[in-house]
């Protein structure tokens, strides 16, 4: 086991998903300016060299490395996991940003599309750091949800294990980012005391790579009317970084401040369940 390194003798380390395009890449930027030590988690390594020669670009000297991540995959989040857990450093900055809209199938593991990556692949990431992020408090984990949660009139635990069915693949979106939801508050209740804090949020709805599977024209039109990533990446800045977060967990943030979700994203039974069926789920695939 890899030995690791006291965090009081280095910089803060923050690890990203989905990380090379949109409020994912402007979050990494401005991480990596403020002097932490940036992990971007991402399928393609070329698809993510331009974030990397940028942040050196505008900060020198900044830490900013690549992680291979394919969050259709339980193998490659396991490696991913594995590749970071080796280098020894502490976490203190979980960001589960990578997600998808409008894509239709299933994961490599046979899950819902929008569901295995938005939710699963990101739970399973967060299981495997769980105990180095704890090792690291104080800490945190920022999950990037949506208001779209509010239109999922539930979950369909069977339709998780069948391919997207509906036309437009955005009422399964709805429901996986009412997972993200429900379990950024079910982690916080389960690290109550230990340091680690959670939050999960709306960023604005952005012109990001999130939509490239919106067909055209459609997804044309719907971008003249979406926040920039840099408008968007400010609340996920916010719950990262912002002192006066310190003391809350668990909440969902919508324009840098706390918001109430729907009613269903506050159902702890619900989160209990999610949690269960999820752990479950990533256990069957090892």
């Amino acid at each position: 086991m890899a030995k690791i390194q006291d965090p009081a003798k280095g910089q803060r380390v923050a690890l990203i998903t989905g990380a090379n395009t949109g409020i994912g890449r402007v979050t990494a930027r401005e991480l990596a300016k403020q002097g932490v030590h940036v992990f971007v988690a991402c399928r393609s390594k070329e698809r993510t060299q331009p974030l990397l020669d940028e942040v050196r670009a505008v900060a020198p000297g900044a830490k900013v490395e690549w992680l291979a991540l394919d969050l259709t995959r339980f193998e490659s989040i396991r490696r991913c996991a594995q590749t970071f857990l080796a280098r020894g450093l502490p976490l203190h900055l979980l960001i589960n940003n990578a997600g998808l809209a409008g894509a239709k199938g299933l994961t490599q593991d046979g899950f819902e599309l929008a569901f295995g990556v938005n939710h699963l692949g990101h739970f399973l990431l967060t299981k495997l750091l769980l105990e180095r992020i704890q090792s690291s408090a104080p800490a945190r984990i920022v999950t990037v949800a949506s208001r779209a949660h509010r239109q999922a009139p539930g979950i369909d635990w069977q339709a998780l294990r069948q391919p997207t069915r509906t036309a437009s693949a955005i009422a399964e979106y709805g429901v996986s980012k009412l997972a993200n939801i429900l379990f950024s508050a079910e982690l916080a209740r389960r690290l109550q005391g230990s340091g680690v804090t959670t939050y999960s949020l709306h960023p604005g709805v952005v012109a990001s790579d999130v939509w490239r599977s919106v067909p055209w024209p459609l997804r044309t039109v719907i971008k003249l009317f979406m926040l920039s990533p840099e408008q968007g990446a400010a609340t996920t800045l916010h719950c990262a970084n912002s002192d006066s977060l310190a003391a809350e967990s668990g909440l969902y943030y919508d324009a840098c401040r706390v918001k109430v979700p729907s009613k269903l994203a506050q159902d702890p039974a619900l989160a209990a369940e999610l949690w269960k069926v999820s752990q479950d789920w990533v256990r069957e695939a090892v």
